[in-house]
């Protein structure tokens, strides 16, 4: 195997040690940013540029995050296709700057999900998360990490 095959493959299997370890390191250390609409918006960016990866690796983070979390299952990956199909089209205008359509995806799908996962506890009497400062941090390092992509 060549040096560029194995480093390809390492680089792989750290992914996959990301997707899957972080989500339950969430649920120990509570003060972790969330990555909501990071993760919906590389979901996002698997769907538009065909990468397979990218689309793959998102959804089974944003899974694992639901399930590490006891949050509705699901939840997360419909938010960010409300998003895809009713919203992204309407950002075409800032073609010009692509880390502002980043920015503005990770804010709108951060509120839609907090609105619809807000909705599903209104409606079934329950608190599923806490809206706190450390949402709005979150949210922060949510909107730095789409900025760095």
């Amino acid at each position: 195997m060549t040096k560029k095959r194995v480093f390809s493959i390492l680089i792989f299997i750290f992914w996959v040690g990301v997707v899957v370890i972080y989500p339950a390191l969430i649920s120990i250390y509570v003060t972790l940013p969330l990555f909501v609409g990071f993760s919906a918006l590389m979901l996002i960016k698997g769907i538009d540029e065909d990468n397979f990866l990218y689309a793959v690796f998102a959804f089974i983070y944003m899974l694992m995050l639901e399930i590490n979390l006891s949050l509705p299952l699901l939840l997360l990956p419909i938010s960010a296709l409300i998003f895809y199909v009713f919203i992204r089209k309407h950002l075409n205008f800032l073609k010009l700057c692509p880390k502002c359509i980043s920015i503005l995806t990770v804010i709108f799908i951060n509120i839609i999900y907090f609105f619809l996962l807000s909705i599903l506890d209104i409606s079934t009497s329950q608190n599923s998360i806490n809206f706190d400062y450390l949402i709005i941090l979150s949210i922060i390092f949510d909107i730095f990490a789409a900025v760095l992509v």
